[in-house]
């Protein structure tokens, strides 16, 4: 709760920190946060094939998007730890154990995705972290285990430097992430 006896103004905040009302002059001004709409144009597909590559990109998004989310989250909650660890013997060993952990916990589940969905979640993960999902191994793993996974995802036509370009060739993907994101779809 804010006030201000200069401006006889009153702000009356709630747990989240949306302003509910404001009181000034006597006068109550409620507020009222809307979430943000997004509004596109109709998709028009040229053929069936086109309709159906476009329905599998969603379905794809929205079996990919919850794991690029857990990267972030992941990522945010391991930086934070870490930083609070008095030596880099206790940082390694922490990275160590949480590798154990999401591997055992998260590969079954990653190894039934299929190859557009692999390659889909590398360029979300970038969207989500703002960062390759190589440098990202880079940064927990190190140079030589990073240069391996990339290798690896090399093998099947991947790449973990690939770079999300939601206004260029990824705009279609990143209209449908919108939707999603919003309940739209």
């Amino acid at each position: 709760m804010t006030i201000d006896t200069g401006t006889k103004r009153i702000r009356i905040i709630i747990p989240d920190g949306c302003a509910l009302a404001t009181v000034e002059n006597g006068d109550t001004i409620p507020h009222v946060y809307l979430p943000t709409v997004y509004v596109f144009p109709e998709l028009k597909f040229k053929s069936e094939k086109e309709r159906q590559q476009y329905a599998k990109l969603v379905r794809d998004v929205k079996r990919t998007l919850p794991y690029a989310r857990m990267v972030y989250e992941t990522l945010i909650e391991t930086y934070e730890y870490i930083e609070t660890l008095p030596d880099e013997k206790a940082k390694k060993a922490h990275l160590k154990r949480m590798e154990k952990e999401l591997y055992a916990q998260y590969k079954p589940e990653l190894k039934k995705l299929t190859l557009s969905q692999g390659k889909l979640l590398i360029k979300l993960v970038d969207r989500e972290c703002h960062q390759s999902s190589y440098n990202l191994a880079k940064a927990y793993l190190g140079t030589f285990r990073a240069g391996f996974w990339n290798l690896f995802a090399g093998m099947f036509g991947a790449s973990l430097k690939t770079k999300y370009d939601p206004n260029g060739k990824d705009a279609l993907t990143e209209r449908v992430v919108l939707l999603v994101q919003c309940g739209a779809i």
